[in-house]
């Protein structure tokens, strides 16, 4: 064949790898679907501009190029993807064959794509373009290619391939909310590209290429966070390449989600990206329903060879039934069947959210680069019913009470960074440093009813298709307004003394500043009152030492600190200032086998030594106090724990993940007084053991080619719901303990997947939970909902 073609092989490689390492080669050779060899076709790599042409019978090569385990992918406009792994050996030659299937004449550029090891794969939510092994912290990644083949509608479902994460509670049906290191993760910890967003929603699945869990502490670069770790979603970006998929989910309990995803260019600088879904279905609990709308666009303008600009929005109408679950009567829950649905059949709720963000990169050099991010969130929550189930008649009796509730919040937020790479004498220096806003306006209405319960049912009984349907109206009394802003400029740098001795040192100042306002709806005129300004200032620095004997192993020790702002004042009515939180952490990274087996060993604590609890004393220092809003800072928890992450790549088409996690969370210094808690008590809501296994396998060749298995399993501990139990001090000064917590059972979950694929066309078919394993999530001592049982799960794609 002489017919010549020009190829374009992109590798896109930061500043950071410019530095020594182990090399080895690649050589290839490229036929047409006759068998012929390919000759004349133009390579160009990087930005270098290296140029070299394929010889008489198709070969070409890489020299210089990283060791270890490589997924090479080759696409391109008419022409089939192709998906290779290889193994590249320091100073060795390794072979590669790609067989063009299309008619040439329609191939206008092919891109070879390059996947590495977890330990040394880019996580967008470190910011900063440092690779995992070389930060003293634990994280991982879960690709797109994992949450397509497990068939996820939920981020739990996703979160089931983290270790160390967990779902805590799914409060009402509304959301879920994720737990990690003994740490709620859901107020301040949960981000989508980078931004915080408004947890009180469940996000959108389909959309996401994948979710990073950063473990451990990130107040270095995120400010205000808990310090069990923080969960960032990705959504797919634009793509000058064009192709797209359509796809329709079915499933038990009238499932049913067609979404779409379409990419491509409009303009040589200009790409695109649309996707979008719908969601209906009934659930395996009665009465309980759930639609959703989701769209996502983004578009991609390459303005120069150094600046790009990404813009996205996004928008979710989700309709829900609110379902405060099942029934707990004193300590003991009740299985009175897994679909037993407790509230009113015209309880509703709705949920929409909608962004825009806009990221700007320019590079000035390849060691020079800054970052603009601009974001824009809007949230809205509305649902009305029946509430929580708490009953203390053990005979089931229960009046069940009324509910509406609408919260709004507006979050505005800005982040400007800047990271570049240079050297004092043999010192290599890898810096980040940046500044981030945020402003939140949430606004939470009360709605009061008369009466305030909807009618008295016996729970054991019940029939909810056999209820009054009549809809009470209820009044909005007052709205509170609450304004948070933030403020942070930090600053870190990698020093490399030499390439196996590395050091991380940052440190972040935060600003935050609250005020609520309240308005008396009910009052004529209105009435306004505004509350404490809260305000709040600290240092969070970060230290780490890193020793890398050689390429592939990382060991590392490292301290940070977070904060976290409190309710309540000092006996002399102060605000209560915010309690700093500890943590050192110690871990090793090793990849094994040229990549082959990705391991990640880590042990940590977390101390908060000063933890706000209720005063002793009133400002007078002898007047014994009861009140729990008069606070002091001399308490302490610790968690302490460690954690064990496995990805391995074996042969061929098989991706294995698992993980282990232990972690002892207590309060270890406390109170003897009204409202105490307990020195000792386990932490409620926060399991001591954690553990995932899962593999997927798509055949690359033979008779088989084409067919896929999977299965996930995925176990949580023992823990305790409801509150944690506390002293109750009488007028006599008597002391006894208030029992507040009750056991829940550990529990494990196994998922099963089969597929096929052929050609453009694919199905995929999921059997989970295949033990029907009954066990619950629960928030404190009220929405107690079963997990799902075993259910059936259909996917049929065509990709374009």
């Amino acid at each position: 064949m002489k017919k010549q073609f020009y190829i374009l092989i992109t590798v896109l490689l930061s500043c950071f790898t410019a530095y020594a390492q182990e090399t080895g080669s690649i050589e290839g050779k490229i036929l047409s679907i006759d068998g012929y060899p390919l000759s004349g076709i133009s390579i160009k790599i990087g930005k270098k501009v290296s140029i070299a042409k394929t010889d008489t019978k198709g070969n070409f090569q890489f020299e210089n190029f990283p060791i270890g385990l490589h997924t090479i992918t080759i696409e391109g406009e008419g022409l089939k993807k192709q998906t290779k792994e290889i193994k590249v050996i320091a100073n060795e030659a390794t072979k590669v064959t790609f067989t063009l299937e299309e008619q040439m004449e329609t191939l206008k550029e092919i891109v070879i794509v390059i996947k590495e090891s977890p330990n040394k794969r880019k996580v967008s939510a470190v910011r900063s373009g440092l690779k995992p092994i070389d930060i003293p912290q634990s994280m991982q990644t879960i690709e797109n290619e994992v949450i397509a083949q497990q068939q996820a509608i939920r981020l739990s479902e996703v979160i089931k391939n983290a270790n160390g994460v967990y779902v805590g509670s799914a409060r009402g049906g509304a959301q879920e909310s994720f737990w990690s290191r003994g740490y709620d993760m859901s107020a301040n910890n949960m981000f989508k590209n980078g931004f915080r967003y408004n947890s009180g929603s469940i996000p959108e699945v389909s959309s996401l290429e994948k979710v990073e869990f950063l473990k451990g502490g990130s107040a270095l670069l995120y400010g205000n966070v808990a310090p069990g770790g923080i969960l960032n979603l990705v959504t797919k970006t634009p793509s000058f390449k064009k192709g797209g998929e359509i796809a329709m989910q079915m499933g038990s309990n009238a499932f049913y989600k067609p979404s779409i995803d379409f990419y491509g260019p409009l303009h040589k600088s200009i790409a695109y990206r649309f996707n979008g879904s719908y969601e209906n279905s009934d659930s395996f609990r009665e009465v309980v329903k759930r639609e959703r709308y989701y769209i996502n666009p983004s578009f991609l303008l390459n303005i120069s060879s150094k600046t790009q600009i990404t813009l996205q929005g996004d928008f979710m109408n989700d309709h829900w039934t609110p379902d405060f679950g099942t029934i707990l009567i004193g300590k003991q829950i009740y299985d009175l069947g897994r679909n037993n649905y407790y509230g009113a059949l015209w309880s509703d709720g709705n949920t929409k959210t909608a962004s825009t963000s806009a990221l700007l990169n320019h590079s000035f050099n390849k060691n020079w680069k800054l970052n603009f991010n601009s974001s824009y969130q809007n949230y809205d929550r509305e649902w009305k019913g029946t509430e929580r189930i708490q009953i203390t008649n053990p005979n089931g009796t229960w009046s069940r009470p009324l509910g509406q509730y609408k919260n709004l919040e507006a979050i505005l937020g800005e982040q400007i960074s800047l990271q570049g790479c240079f050297t004092t004498g043999k010192i290599k220096h890898q810096t980040f440093s940046g500044i981030d806003y945020e402003n939140s306006i949430a606004t939470a209405h009360t709605f009061v009813f008369s009466p305030i319960t909807f009618d008295t049912i016996n729970v054991f009984s019940f029939d909810p298709n056999n209820q009054t349907t009549t809809e009470p109206i209820a009044v909005n009394t007052q709205k509170v307004v609450t304004t948070t802003n933030r403020f942070g400029i930090y600053a870190q740098d990698l020093i490399s003394f030499t390439e196996k001795f590395k050091m991380l040192a940052g440190i972040r100042w935060s600003w935050q500043e609250a005020q609520a306002e309240t308005f008396k709806l009910t009052a004529n005129p209105i009435t306004i009152t505004k509350g404490i300004q809260l305000q709040d200032k600290a240092f969070s620095p970060k230290i780490g030492f890193i020793y890398q004997p050689d390429k592939n192993t990382s060991i590392f020790a490292s301290y940070s600190n977070s904060f976290t702002p409190n309710t309540g004042t000092t006996a002399d009515l102060k605000p209560i200032e915010a309690s700093i939180i500890d943590q050192y952490e110690v871990g090793v990274k090793k990849d094994f086998w040229n990549g082959i087996l990705s391991t990640n060993v880590t042990v940590y604590q977390i101390t908060n030594s000063n933890l706000a609890q209720t005063a002793e004393f009133k400002a007078d220092g002898i007047t014994l106090n009861t009140d729990t809003t008069i606070k002091v800072l001399n308490g302490e928890t610790k968690s302490k724990g460690i954690e064990i992450d496995i990805n391995a790549k074996p042969i061929e088409g098989l991706n294995i993940i698992a993980g282990y996690s232990y972690n002892d969370s207590r309060y270890t210094k406390t109170n003897k007084v009204n409202g105490g808690l307990i020195e000792g008590d386990r932490l409620v809501r926060t399991p001591a053991k954690t553990a995932n296994l899962s593999f997927f396998y798509n055949i690359p060749a033979g008779k088989l080619k084409g067919l896929s298995i999977g299965a996930i399993g995925n176990y949580i501990g023992e823990r305790f719901g409801g509150w944690n139990d506390q002293y109750v001090v009488n007028t006599s000064g008597v002391i006894t303990i208030n029992d507040r917590d009750f056991p829940i059972q550990g529990y494990t979950t196994v998922d099963v997947s089969a597929g096929y694929s052929y050609k453009k066309w694919s199905i995929l078919c999921k059997l989970s939970n295949i033990t029907n394993e009954l066990n619950y999530t629960v928030h404190e001592n009220y929405s107690i909902n079963p997990i799902a049982p075993r259910q059936l799960m259909t996917s049929l794609k065509y990709k374009f």
